[in-house]
Formats: C-alpha cells, structure tokens, sequence
C-alpha cells in the first residue's frame, strides 16, 4: 500500500526498527526489492535519487505508484537528495510521497530556511519532508554526494531545527559515507552522538551511507533510535558483480529475462540481509493496510 513516509516511519519510531530506503535505480530493483519485502513482511521506502529519476524518465515513477499499490506491506516513494525546489516540485508533480531536500552544505540558517520552505509545500498535499544536518561523506564511487570532510552534527542545533522546520524525519551525520568503502576507508560511526541527539527529539532519525558498514554498528544505530537507513551502493554491487559473471559466461546471450536473474538473485540476498538487519521483518502487522 502506498503512504508516506511519516506513516510508515512513526510506527517504525514508536516500536524501535528501522525501514530500508533502497534505491531503486532500475525495474530490476524494484522488482526484487518488492518481492524480497513481501516474503518477510517488511514496510519499505522506495528511494528515487534525481539522477536516477533523469536515466529512467518520469514513465517509471508509474511502475513504481502501481507496485507500491499492488503490494501488501506500507511502501513509500521518496525522492533522494534534492538540491533544489525545481527537483522537488517535478517529484510532487510526478507522484513521489516524501521528499528529501539536502541543504546540508549551506550555513545553518540557510538550511532551516529551505527546509522550513519544503515543508510548507509538501506538507498541505500530505507529502512527508527529510532534511539532512551535519555533512555525510563520500568514498568517491557514488552519486548521493557528501564531503571529503565530515561535520557532525550537533545535537543543540538538531533540536534547533526541527523546531524551526517541522520536518518529518532528520538525517543526521555521525560518521558515515555514501558508497562502497575503500580497504584503507575507517569510518568512525558516533554512537553516543547518536543516542544524545535521540534522548533530545522526538522525530525519526535518519542513517545516509549505510552500505557497507560493520552489521554489529548498524544493528545498534537501530537499538539506539535510527528509524530509516539508505541503501543504494550494496545492492548495486551485488547485482552488477553477478551480472559481469553471466556476460563472461555467455558472450552472446542478450534476453533481459536470461541475462538478469542471477543477479537478481544476488541482489535479494543483500536485501533479505537487511531486511533483517533493521529488525524490519514482520513489521506489516503494526500497520493499518
């Protein structure tokens, strides 16, 4: 069933799990990500970056609304990362259910004030609004963006803020990068920001560059008050790894239904993984549908 994000994340606030926000840049994806989340139960949130938005065409936003509604748990479509209000009104206009607006790199007053602005506009048309503070980093092998450099964010301005802006959800910078980490990548995740800034708000909390980190770290991110946690890179790898061994194996091969589903396959491992991870399975019981 299709809802928006603050539906599905106030459930998952209130009852302690977090919901994967996977990318969905292809119908492969979103194929196995819906069926992976009916087999276990689990609400999801289907993330569209603008980028991905752009490759696929405003067509496959129609794919989307129609599985989300076809399917028996909560889902949620959500535009990833938008910079701007042009990118924020096309995904009003293009039926997404949450929006995200990152001003993350602009000052403080500067963000409170985009943010505020967002949800003004979604808000009245029951379309949830994610913000991001502090700066997320960057590995170097993603889209999503971020810094060389992290911020983290401070737990009297993040009260500050949703104060201000009434979002429905904050991503909150504690430590980690979009992407695939690289072997020398040591990423310190901040735990104990992390439970001061929950023991200080209310609103679900965030987790942005969630692939790849340790499972012991990201399984107590979600006992500490994580709600929702981005996954785009792992499951991209999982599927494009397999892919490049099927291609090696048959050069000549050329059917989409003959080429993918070993990856497909591949991928859905990754997804029940997190699934679990997140203690998301199950969850379609606490929800109305």
């Amino acid at each position: 069933m299709l809802m928006n994000m603050k539906e599905i994340l106030s459930v998952a606030n209130e009852r302690n799990f977090a919901v994967p926000a996977f990318n969905i840049g292809t119908g492969q994806i979103l194929k196995a990500v819906i069926e992976c989340c009916e087999e276990k139960k689990a609400p999801v949130i289907l993330a569209i970056h603008p980028l991905e938005l752009a490759f696929q065409g405003d067509a496959f936003m129609a794919s989307c609304v129609f599985a989300a509604n076809a399917a028996h748990v909560p889902v949620c479509i959500h535009m990833d990362h938008s910079s701007n209000l042009g990118e924020i009104f096309h995904a009003i206009r293009t039926g997404f259910t949450s929006v995200m607006i990152d001003a993350s790199k602009k000052s403080f007053e500067e963000n409170v004030a985009i943010s505020k602005k967002v949800v003004d506009i979604a808000h009245p048309l029951n379309i949830s609004v994610e913000a991001e503070l502090g700066t997320i980093g960057t590995t170097g092998n993603d889209v999503e963006g971020g810094t060389t450099e992290i911020i983290y964010a401070n737990p009297d301005d993040v009260v500050k803020f949703v104060e201000a802006t009434g979002v429905d959800c904050l991503a909150i910078a504690i430590g980690t990068a979009h992407g695939i980490y690289p072997k020398n990548f040591k990423p310190k995740l901040r735990l104990d920001l992390l439970e001061e800034i929950k023991s200080r708000v209310k609103v679900p909390l965030v987790l942005h560059g969630g692939s790849a980190n340790p499972d012991d770290e990201i399984a107590k991110s979600v006992k500490l008050g994580v709600n929702k946690i981005n996954i785009s890179s792992d499951t991209k790898d999982a599927l494009y790894q397999r892919l490049r061994i099927t291609l090696a194996m048959d050069p000549v091969v050329r059917e989409p239904f003959e080429v993918y589903p070993d990856s497909i396959e591949a991928m859905k491992e990754v997804i029940y993984h997190k699934i679990d991870l997140f203690d998301d399975a199950d969850k379609v019981q606490y929800y109305s549908l």
